[in-house]
């Protein structure tokens, strides 16, 4: 049996196989000197995926969902497919696991190791979601209507727009870099939103080094070329420092020794303290990990403006104005809401508004039928003094004017479901319970309140009243909750299973989505993390850095790119870097 018939009978075996079972082979073969043969996953047959609308189809209710992020990528991992026609459309045909993109920049990951095909996705679902790569221009809110143009080459044939009717639509189109109408800043700097943007920054960096140590600059000229400044000192500006740093001093320094001595790496932080979202001691140990790694860390400075060889900030202490030359700068200090939303948000009452708001079940407010997630969104958590009379109302049972120890307990639960701010309230206080809240100023349990102690007792609960932050795990855990609700529709129509409405009858369909804190790591470089972990622990050194490897694998989206990844990371520690400018 020839070579070529042998992998083409273990071809069709194979492909009798689902797609998770399949192996890849890795042969070498002892002939004419050797060689390697490959064998991998064929593709599936494209009838499997045809985009046919069928009759079954438009019985259906439509869901469209705008974006392959977080967000998008959690509510179509868990939606039931086969209720529902459901679309896809975005303008990258891809996932990305977002918080390595540091990585991305100096090449300790490789980009395609850290992004799954949309369409290896929906392969997995039996061709039951159709995805269009194309970008939401406009949403008609009142028809119903999305206006999409497809953003790939401009040269083919055919039309690049088109509409698409919806049902239900679901926005988790993410948000833009915030410039802070700063000049200068879309010109001359760089950003870490996409993985396009950390492979210019790779490419950029080899570039600094390349121009540096040609013949006839001088050594001022040098050390502007290799003046490496990153905006923000957040994670991921905080990330890429660090991930810069490694690559410098473990690769760059063996391959450019004459200008080992003249590479600056520079943070600006308009706070006082970089990851100041963080505890106190990260913040504290960031610092003085970055200080002894000659990182240098300017806190209460603002830049006003930036050229292509200068950046000019304002000391917030003194006033002082200053410049500073520089080789390449990364913007790296919030997000904005994308334009597509803002037009939307325009016609459904909530132009004045930063983002778009959301009630606690993800459903965007004025706008039947539509939801929003991730970071082009923000829920807008209700206040119990809003509902504190009809609070008390539903819980004095027998309209005595006073409200019973018993009266309030039996309304407790649905309280603290509805009101998440209550139980952070308590923490905040060190009390076990809720009904502390009724004891007198002594401490002292009451027989009963009326309304005014009652209001008296729950005046300050709102104050601990949060915004989520946008974060790759706020949208990943919105994705999957809505998810849940979608598939369980039809049976909580009959049997609601949500929080009892105080003001109205009955009870909610679902119960509102509730964030759950996971924790968060901060990689500062020298194989050296720290991390807050669930029920407020800290975590810094070498092996908070073996579990930020552990974590990140373990959330990679498939074996695939679990896989690559690894085998980056390993590649990394045997062989070192890339510096190659490709």
């Amino acid at each position: 049996m020839t070579i070529l018939s042998f992998f083409t009978r273990a071809s069709r075996v194979f492909n009798g196989y689902p797609a998770s079972s399949k192996l890849l082979l890795l042969c070498t073969l002892s002939l004419s000197g050797g060689g390697v043969v490959a064998y991998s996953e064929s593709q599936a047959d494209a009838s499997k995926t045809s985009v046919q609308v069928n009759e079954k189809d438009c019985k259906k209710k439509r869901v469209v969902v705008l974006g392959t992020g977080w967000a998008g990528i959690s509510f179509l991992k868990d939606l039931d497919v086969s209720a529902y026609d459901v679309q896809v459309v975005s303008p990258r045909n891809y996932f990305a696991f977002t918080p390595l993109l540091p990585s991305v920049t100096c090449g300790t990951v490789e980009a395609r190791s850290i992004v799954e095909p949309v369409r290896n996705m929906i392969k997995k679902r039996n061709g039951e979601v159709r995805f269009w790569e194309a970008e939401c221009m406009k949403i008609d809110a009142a028809n119903k209507k999305l206006l999409c143009r497809h953003t790939g080459e401009n040269n083919l044939v055919g039309n690049d727009e088109f509409s698409l009717d919806y049902d239900y639509l679901v926005i988790a189109v993410g948000a833009q870099v915030n410039t802070f109408n700063t000049p200068g800043v879309l010109e001359n700097c760089h950003f870490l939103k996409e993985v396009e943007d950390a492979q210019k920054i790779r490419r950029s960096v080899i570039d600094c080094f390349e121009k540096a140590v040609l013949p006839g600059l001088t050594e001022e000229e040098r050390r502007t070329n290799l003046h490496f400044v990153i905006v923000g000192g957040g994670p991921t500006g905080v990330e890429f420092a660090a991930e810069l740093h490694d690559f410098v001093n473990e690769d760059l320094v063996n391959l450019y020794p004459s200008v080992k001595d003249l590479v600056k790496i520079t943070v600006i932080q308009s706070g006082d303290h970089i990851l100041n979202m963080f505890d106190e001691r990260i913040s504290c140990f960031a610092e003085q990990k970055f200080s002894r790694d000659g990182i240098d860390v300017q806190t209460g400075c603002r830049v006003i403006s930036l050229s292509d060889k200068e950046i000019t900030m304002k000391i917030k202490s003194t006033g002082e104005i200053c410049s500073v030359p520089h080789g390449l700068v990364v913007w790296s200090t919030g997000v904005q809401t994308r334009p597509v939303v803002k037009d939307f948000m325009a016609q459904i009452g909530q132009a004045n508004r930063r983002v778009l708001a959301t009630d606690e079940w993800l459903r965007v407010k004025g706008s039947e039928d539509v939801y929003a997630l991730g970071d082009c969104a923000s829920i807008n958590q209700r206040k119990v003094m809003e509902d504190i009379a009809a609070i008390f109302k539903a819980a004095d049972k027998d309209n005595s004017g006073s409200l019973t120890i018993k009266e309030f307990e039996d309304v407790i639960d649905d309280i603290l479901v509805r009101y998440p701010q209550v139980k952070h309230y308590l923490k905040s206080k060190h009390l076990r319970d809720v009904t502390d809240l009724l004891k007198d100023p002594e401490g002292n349990a009451r027989d009963g309140v009326d309304i005014e102690g009652f209001k008296l007792a729950l005046s300050h609960v709102d104050t601990q009243v949060k915004s989520l932050p946008a974060t790759a795990q706020v949208a990943a855990q919105q994705g999957a909750y809505l998810s849940k609700c979608f598939n369980r529709k039809n049976q909580c129509e009959d049997h609601p299973e949500g929080p009892r409405r105080f003001k109205g009858s009955g009870r909610h369909q679902f119960r509102p989505f509730q964030y759950k804190h996971l924790g968060q790591f901060a990689p500062l470089g020298g194989e050296q993390a720290a991390a807050e972990l669930p029920g407020d622990w800290v975590s810094m050194g070498q092996s908070t850095q073996w579990l930020w490897y552990s974590v990140y694998a373990s959330k990679q989206v498939s074996w695939r790119t679990r896989v690559l990844v690894v085998s980056d990371w390993t590649r990394r520690f045997i062989f070192g870097r890339d510096s190659s400018r490709i």
